[in-house]
């Protein structure tokens, strides 16, 4: 159980690091290119819910 606490901390810390460095870059194109920045986004989002679901999986699976 303290192993899940670990990697989901971990996780969040990754999450958090990644988004405060990714802001730090404009994208000048913005607005022109937003059918591709939805896409990206809808694919980011079914990624992580895709390894959500597996996480939750795996730790119903162990306990």
């Amino acid at each position: 159980m303290n192993i899940m606490f670990g990697l989901v901390t971990l996780v969040i810390i990754f999450a958090i690091v990644s988004t405060l460095f990714l802001t730090g870059k404009s994208d000048e194109n913005y607005s022109s290119s937003t059918k591709r920045n939805t896409t990206n986004l809808t694919l980011i989002y079914v990624v992580i819910i895709f390894l959500a679901l597996i996480s939750l999986g795996i730790y119903i699976w162990l306990t």
